[in-house]
């Protein structure tokens, strides 16, 4: 019996989508480099990532 070669996940980097494996012996996992992990920390620093606030119109708006 053959030991397993079973071949590790791969999965777009979610900073430059190029693939990569996702499995304990890629570091920057999901990302492909330590490049792309910093630019999305970066992008996290920077608040690109953000959840548009709802504006509840009050009666005080209705003055104007």
């Amino acid at each position: 019996m053959q030991p397993s070669t079973k071949k590790p996940k791969q999965v777009p980097c979610p900073s430059c989508k190029a693939v990569s494996d996702f499995s304990p012996e890629n570091q920057y996992r999901p990302f492909c480099s330590a490049r792309c992990k910093m630019v999305d920390l970066g992008d996290w620093a920077n608040e690109s990532y953000r959840i548009p606030e709802k504006i509840i119109p009050t009666d005080s708006d209705d003055l104007n």
